[in-house]
Parts: structure tokens; C-alpha cells; sequence
């Protein structure tokens, strides 16, 4: 795990929680850095930098692409 990157920063596990499926549908390795910690004390998120999703080198460019059509799609939204 000490070499997969960061590419995105998520202030609670509700804003994530689509995106994680994605993921794992299309066999992206990621780590969620933080998610425990603040599952447990959701309103530090700020004081420690968020939830970090960090990803595999091999699968960075395939992430950053599902993470900007997820971004960018509008029936994807947190309500």
C-alpha cells in the first residue's frame, strides 16, 4: 500500500459510497485511508484531511477517468 497514490479527498463515507461500488465493478485496487477513523468520529473529517482514496499506480489513469464521469454526471448527486 505504500505506493498507491492519492487522487481524491471525500469529507464523509456518504459521499463516497457510489463511487466505491464503481470501483470494485471494475476491478480497481483502492484503499480508503482514514474511513475508519471517521466512521467513528464523523465530525473530525476536516482535522484530518478527509477520507483519502488512494489507488494502485496500474490503475490510476482507469480511476481518474471513472472519478471525472462520476463527477460529472448528473443523477449522481449526494442529496
Amino acid at each position: 500500500m505504500e505506493h498507491y497514490k492519492t487522487i481524491a479527498f471525500f469529507t464523509y463515507a456518504s459521499d463516497y459510497a457510489i463511487f466505491r461500488l464503481l470501483l470494485d465493478q471494475h476491478e480497481i485496487r483502492y484503499v480508503f485511508a482514514n474511513e475508519t477513523m471517521l466512521g467513528v468520529l464523523p465530525f473530525h473529517s476536516n482535522a484530518v484531511g478527509g477520507i483519502q482514496l488512494k489507488i494502485h499506480p496500474e490503475d490510476i489513469i482507469q480511476a481518474t477517468k471513472l472519478l471525472e464521469q462520476w463527477n460529472g454526471s448528473s443523477h449522481l448527486h449526494i442529496v
